[in-house]
C-alpha cells in the first residue's frame, strides 16, 4: 500500500498524517464500525470508480444493520453525498487505485451499549496495486482454514462489519504461515463458504458453482458482476452449496473481490487444481471483467462512475 495525501473525514481534507482517534474511541475498543472498498481505474474517459454507488448503499445497508445513524460531523448524509465526498476524495489525490470508506463510532466510550456515540465518516485513498501479488497472474496457492466463517447467528455477515473480520485476519495469518497466498473458509456446517476477503468460484462439469448467500457468505459486489459477466458468455452460473470435495475436484477455481479483483487458484490444501495452471474458463471471465472495470465494453458502462 502506498499512502496518498490527503483523508477525508466528516467533510474535511485533511492531511495522511493528522488522520488521528482517540485510544478510547468505540469502534478501536469494540470493532463497532462498516466498511466498503473501492477499485478505482483509468478508462479511455478518465478515473472511474466501480459501482460505485452499490458500494455506498451497501455502506449504509450495513450502518442501518449496526444501528448508526449516518451523521457525521452534526450532518445527515444520503447515498448520493457521500458518492460525492468520494469523489471529492479522489480528486484530491494523486496516484491512487483503492478507495476504503469507512463509518465507526468515534465517541469515548467503554460499554456494549454505544447509544449516543457520534459517529464519523472517514474515505481513505491509497494505491494499493496488486492485492496478492505474483499470486494474480501466477495462480495463488490456498488452504482451508482451521478458523470457520462466522454464521448468520453470531455476526451480520451480509455487511462488511469491521469487528467481524477478526476472523478473517486469523484465517489470513493462518494461510500465510502455511506458505499460501490465501484461506478458505467453511461455515458452520462444514460446507465452503468464502475466502478472507473474496468470494469463491469453481468451474466443475461445464457450469460456474458459487455458494448462495444463505451459506454466511458476504453478496460480494464483484461476485455480482462475474455472474452476471458469466452469463453473458453463456456459461450456466448456479448458486448452490459447495463441499470440500467439490471445490479441489473442480477443473477450475477462482476468487473474487474489490481488492482482488479476479484470481485463479493452481493449488488447494497441496492439491493441484486442474493442471496446476489458471483455467482457460477463468481467464476469459477475468479479461471481460477487466475491460468492463476499465470502461473497455460499452454494455457494463453503467457500472461505471466517473470522478470528473
Amino acid at each position: 500500500m502506498e499512502k496518498a495525501e490527503k483523508i477525508w473525514i466528516n467533510g474535511k481534507l485533511i492531511d495522511w498524517n493528522e488522520a488521528r482517534v482517540h485510544v478510547m474511541t468505540h469502534a478501536l475498543n469494540y470493532g463497532t464500525g462498516v466498511f466498503e472498498g473501492i477499485r478505482v481505474y483509468n478508462t479511455p474517459k478518465g478515473q472511474a470508480a466501480f459501482r460505485l454507488t452499490d458500494h455506498i448503499t451497501r455502506l449504509l445497508d450495513g450502518c442501518k444493520v449496526m444501528g448508526i445513524d449516518p451523521v457525521f460531523g452534526g450532518t445527515t448524509y444520503s447515498v448520493g453525498e457521500i458518492i460525492e465526498a468520494v469523489k471529492t476524495s479522489i480528486k484530491a489525490n494523486k496516484k491512487i487505485d483503492y478507495v476504503k470508506p469507512c463509518v465507526f463510532l468515534s465517541g469515548e466510550e467503554v460499554g456494549l451499549n454505544p447509544v449516543g456515540v457520534p459517529a464519523s465518516l472517514a474515505i481513505t485513498c491509497m494505491y494499493m496495486g496488486s492485492y496478492l501479488g505474483s499470486a494474480s497472474t501466477e495462480g495463488a496457492k490456498v488452504i482451508t482454514s482451521s478458523w470457520h466463517r462466522p454464521d448468520n447467528l453470531c455476526s451480520p455477515t451480509g455487511s462488511k462489519v469491521n469487528g467481524t473480520y477478526v476472523t478473517s485476519c486469523l484465517a489470513k495469518r493462518e494461510a500465510v504461515r502455511q506458505g499460501a497466498n490465501e484461506a478458505v473458509m467453511l461455515n458452520s456446517v462444514g460446507q465452503v463458504a468464502e475466502c478472507t476477503g473474496e468470494n469463491i468460484f469453481v468451474f466443475r462439469n461445464g457450469r460456474i458453482i458459487t455458494p448462495p448467500v444463505s451459506e454466511c457468505i458476504l453478496d460480494g459486489i464483484t461476485r455480482n458482476s462475474v455472474m452476471q459477466i458469466a452469463r453473458d458468455m453463456g456459461y450456466d452460473v448456479v448458486e448452490t452449496e459447495l463441499t470440500r470435495t467439490q471445490l479441489v475436484t473442480a477443473e477450475e477455481v477462482w476468487m473474487t473481490g474489490t481488492a482482488a479483483e479476479v484470481v485463479g487458484v493452481t493449488y488447494i490444501d497441496g492439491r493441484v487444481i486442474g493442471d496446476g495452471k489458471i483455467g482457460k474458463v477463468t481467464e476469459k471471465i477475468h479479461a471481460k471483467f477487466h475491460a468492463a472495470a476499465t470502461g473497455n465494453d460499452p454494455k457494463y458502462e453503467r457500472w461505471l462512475d466517473y470522478i470528473n
